[in-house]
């Protein structure tokens, strides 16, 4: 007798209808006590159907009881040999119906893997063959033997008296050169590591976030913007402001927040209208035109009323 756990999919089913053996199919009392004692005693539910498998072979189904199992069923096969009544025990197995309760597909690590999974402690070897690096200059290889910095031309120009131009670079010059640059490391990023980086940024900062649809003005013209080195400074930089959603983040000089450095830039203040000046000089107003005007005449005083008295 031996116990499994499968998780495959339904339940086996015959190839074709049989007639289930009449003594293996009595055997149910056989097939629970073998099904308690791969599992544990109360675990096995209700006797649910046999199935014949072949000839003289059917498998009971029972309940799985169990919590977290729900939908499992417990699978005892039995089987009899030719021409004998005693009924033997084939497997007991725990597998999964059609409502059964069943965990996702595995998935590998390295599928699982999300930005900011990492922990203290955490280790994420790289592949040797990863697209994303490429090897690197590590300062190893000594130079060919004419080179001019190899030790065997400085020792013949001692021999010879010759003199050595301070334009000749040492080879600890350009070690020094090489780190600077980043180029003392055993592998450093490929073209490929490059692009798939610059569209993880632009994906996360770039000119089509919403944010930078609303923003006032790019990061290309804001002053809180560091400039990467390299190649990569042609399309991103780190932005250097801390009240922006992208401090301390690689963004593209695309984007752009309402942080921006000129966006709120104080207006001068208001300078207030010269005050009106109020003259207290009377001006003369004329009653009647003047005489040279010849608009009307000046009446004539010793003309007699018109009917009053």
């Amino acid at each position: 007798m031996s116990a499994a756990t499968t998780r495959s999919g339904a339940p086996r089913t015959p190839r074709a209808t049989r007639t289930p053996d009449r003594l293996c199919v009595e055997a149910v009392d056989l097939a629970r006590e073998a099904a308690e004692e791969a599992a544990a005693p109360g675990v096995v539910g209700p006797h649910v159907e046999v199935v014949a498998e072949g000839d003289r072979v059917v498998t009971h189904f029972f309940e799985c009881q169990e919590p977290g199992y729900r939908g499992w069923r417990w699978a005892v096969t039995v089987t009899r040999a030719s021409r004998a009544k005693n009924v033997t025990l084939d497997e007991t197995v725990l597998l999964p119906g059609s409502d059964a309760l069943l965990a996702p597909e595995w998935v590998p690590w390295s599928e699982r893997l999300r930005p900011g999974d990492m922990g203290p402690g955490d280790l994420l070897p790289t592949e040797q063959d990863d697209l994303r690096l490429e090897p690197g200059y590590s300062g190893e290889d000594a130079p060919p033997p004419n080179s001019a910095v190899s030790e065997e031309l400085a020792d013949h120009l001692d021999v010879e008296d010759a003199e050595i131009v301070s334009r000749t670079p040492s080879r600890g010059a350009i070690a020094s050169v090489a780190e600077e640059l980043g180029m003392r490391r055993a592998r450093v990023l490929s073209r490929y590591g490059l692009h798939v980086a610059a569209d993880r940024w632009d994906e996360s900062f770039g000119a089509k976030t919403p944010m930078a649809q609303a923003a006032p003005a790019s990061c290309e013209s804001c002053a809180f913007l560091v400039p990467l080195a390299g190649s990569l400074k042609q399309a991103f930089g780190v932005c250097a402001n801390e009240f922006s959603p992208a401090d301390g983040r690689v963004v593209s000089l695309a984007y752009g927040c309402g942080g921006h450095s000129e966006a709120a830039v104080m207006p001068k203040p208001p300078r207030p209208a010269p005050p009106v000046l109020d003259s207290m000089a009377a001006d003369a107003f004329p009653l009647r035109p003047a005489k040279d005007s010849g608009s009307t005449t000046e009446p004539d005083d010793s003309s007699e009323d018109l009917g009053h008295s």
